[in-house]
Order: structure tokens, then sequence, then C-alpha cells
């Protein structure tokens, strides 16, 4: 019965809503359109260990500028080229010992662009792959991360310590994102977006060899920005 279907009537059905939409079609053409726009927020970030550490969120800066171009009436594809912070902090608990590690990348993202709703108001979903560069590595602590065990008040229990003072091997990364949001067009050529997203990287960034310490070493990320786009065409 499915291949029936397949074979015969999905065709037969296709065909028929052709010629039907073909008169609409044909009186609603619809102009494909170019933007252009900058947006910024936070990043919220954590890194994916294996064996796992202990670690809370590493709070950050996001921003890009980007570029939209929309061929259909709900679909779109956006460029963007930006940075985002990312990286981890380490939770150590009660004890009063603190480490954070940012990790700054120049970002990528080649996405996919849906999106729906009326001439004024939007929503939208966005994915695709995302390549990113890491530029920055900046360390915060407040004992000597190279000689943890020694420190006053470091829980040494169960606790991985190696990442604090590992270098990074692998600087280029890669992976997919992933965000929903919403757009406001104050005028027709002029739009406000505010969009979450969320990053999950798919290189390491430490050795993962067999005889390695870590496995994986992934990045993943949370963004919230606020973006203003402008119409070109």
């Amino acid at each position: 019965m499915k291949n029936l279907f397949s074979r015969a009537l999905f065709p037969a059905i296709v065909a028929a809503f052709l010629s039907a939409a073909a008169p609409v079609a044909a009186q609603t053409h619809y102009k494909p359109h170019i933007s252009v726009g900058v947006k910024g927020g936070m990043s919220m970030a954590e890194m994916s260990f294996s064996p796992s550490v202990k670690q809370t969120w590493n709070n950050g800066s996001t921003g890009a500028v980007t570029i939209r171009y929309t061929e259909e009436k709900l679909f779109g594809l956006i460029a963007e080229l930006g940075w985002s912070q990312r990286g981890w902090k380490e939770d150590f608990e009660d004890s009063p010992c603190s480490y954070s590690r940012s990790l700054t990348y120049l970002q990528l993202p080649l996405l996919t662009h849906i999106y729906f709703g009326s001439p004024r108001f939007k929503c939208f979903v966005n994915l695709g792959p995302e390549f990113s560069y890491m530029i920055s590595d900046k360390i915060s602590s407040n004992f000597d991360y190279r000689d943890p065990l020694n420190a006053e008040g470091f829980p040494t229990k169960a606790r991985m310590t190696e990442q604090m003072s590992m270098e990074v091997a692998n600087k280029f990364d890669y992976g997919i994102t992933g965000g929903i949001g919403v757009e406001f067009y104050v005028s027709p050529r002029n739009s406000i977006t505010l969009e979450g997203r969320y990053y999950f990287g798919l290189g390491n960034i430490y050795p993962s060899a067999k005889a390695d310490t870590f496995s994986a070493s992934r990045n993943t990320a949370i963004e919230i920005t606020v973006g203003y786009n402008f119409r070109l065409k």
C-alpha cells in the first residue's frame, strides 16, 4: 500500500496541487530580500568533558554582523561573522577557591532560516553548522591552578584537575548551532530581533587519543542576543 501511494497517488496529488497553485503563484510572486544587521548579547558556556568535570556556567559576551537572504516566502539563508566567549567555570561547592577559563572565538555560522507570521511580527527558527577559531584564552583564579592540591581549602575528593593547566591543543572548532526567536518590523525595511541559540561543539580542545587525559573536551554554549536588521533590497 505504501509503495502504491508513493508511485501512483503521491505524484498525482503533487501534479494537482501545482496546477491549482499556479494561478495563485503568478499573482503573488515573492521577491527575494537581502538584509544586513548587527547583534549582541550574552553567552553562557560549559565544556562537555569526559571524564566529567564539576562546573557551572561561565558568562561572557557575544556579537556579530549578519547578512540574510530570503528567496522563498518562508525560507532563507543567514551568514554571520562575530565572536563568542566560551569556556567553563569550576564548581568548588562550599570551597573559597574559584577558577574560570574564558575562550574567545571568532565564529562563522551558516544557517537555514525558517520564518512565519505577519508583515509586522514574525517567529523564526535558525539551524546549521558553525565554524570558529580561538583568538584568546584567559584564566581567572584565586589559587595556583598549576598546583591545586596544595591550595588551602581546595576540594580534592574525586576531582579532575588536569584541565585547569592544560594548553589548548586545537584552536579550530566546529559544531551545530540552532536557535529560535522573534522579529518585529518597526518599518518595512527596519526590524529588531530577539533570539536564543544553543551551540554544541563537535571538536575537542584537548588531545583525545586513547592515552590522553580526556576523550572529550567540547564547547557548549547558550547565547541570547538582540539584533537590528536593515533590508537593502
